[in-house]
């Protein structure tokens, strides 16, 4: 493996990490507030108006994982299986952290990139 392809493996992971920090951060928020999912259905609503052919089946799963049982959507924002990481990359819930949050996440992981280097 050459280093470039090492890197670029590397900064998938990195990038991975990060995203699941955020899921289980906003999977976190939606238990002490559930009606924060309108939001996320209400996001939903005008990406699946508007969206490219090719986004419209990982929209339609998290449609269906919004309108079904509370905890299903729940392990998927916390999930490490292929399909919540799959999911992650067009998950609806961006807005529902506050810029604190999302700062306390993306300063800890600068944190841990910068020590990796």
């Amino acid at each position: 493996m050459s280093p470039a392809d090492w890197r670029s493996m590397k900064d998938h992971r990195f990038i991975d990490a990060r995203s699941l920090a955020f899921d289980r951060r906003i999977a976190a928020r939606l238990r002490m507030e559930p009606s924060l999912i309108g939001k996320a259905a209400d996001i939903l609503r005008r990406w699946l108006a508007s969206c490219a052919p090719a986004a419209r089946p990982d929209l339609i799963e998290w449609e269906k994982l919004i309108g079904g049982p509370f905890e299903t959507l729940l392990a998927t924002l916390e999930g490490t299986d292929e399909r919540s990481v799959r999911l992650r990359q067009s998950s609806p819930f961006c807005g529902i952290l506050t810029p604190d949050e999302r700062n306390t996440i993306l300063k800890e992981f600068q944190a841990r990139d910068a020590a990796a280097a």
